[in-house]
């Protein structure tokens, strides 16, 4: 959806500040944002530009900061936050900079735990049923399927 209101660059720059000070954002969330604004693309780059220059927009911060933020407080895992960073464009790099963000001792512990909880929380009575949809639900939450596949065998029995 466009909005009927037009954008000076130095009013767009402005609000585009806000919106990243507001929390990290990658470029291509701005570069939308932007677009919804009725920014043409020369406005576009040179306010990405003067975001960075700044300091209000930073791929690795934001890259850092989702890693966390998903892992923390949604219990996601690498693949899926790999997967989710991807979707946004960010580089390789700051995807790696981003999963030594999550020490291995948090993971593996938040990893049993989310394991443990939903294996109580399932009355399906059928073994093999109740292993699919623990596998099914730590897969979609981006847990290794080694893991997964592991933890399943060793819960339901």
């Amino acid at each position: 959806m466009i909005e009927k209101r037009s954008y000076t660059v130095e009013e767009a720059t402005r609000k585009l500040e806000a919106y990243c000070a507001y929390q990290d954002r990658c470029h291509k969330e701005v570069a939308t944002k932007l677009t919804h604004m009725g920014m043409i693309s020369l406005a576009i780059d040179t306010i990405i530009a003067h975001l960075i220059e700044q300091g209000f927009l930073n791929e690795e911060r934001f890259a850092r900061s989702f890693a966390r933020g998903k892992f923390r407080h949604k219990k996601w895992g690498r693949n899926r936050i790999v997967n989710e960073l991807k979707l946004r464009d960010i580089s390789k790099y700051n995807i790696q900079t981003a999963l030594k963000e999550i020490p291995d001792s948090d993971y593996y512990g938040t990893f049993h735990e989310l394991a443990k909880k939903r294996f109580l929380q399932l009355t399906e009575p059928n073994p093999q049923k109740k292993k699919k949809k623990l596998a099914d639900y730590l897969l979609y939450r981006g847990w290794e399927s080694h893991l997964v596949y592991e933890k399943v065998n060793e819960l339901v029995k």
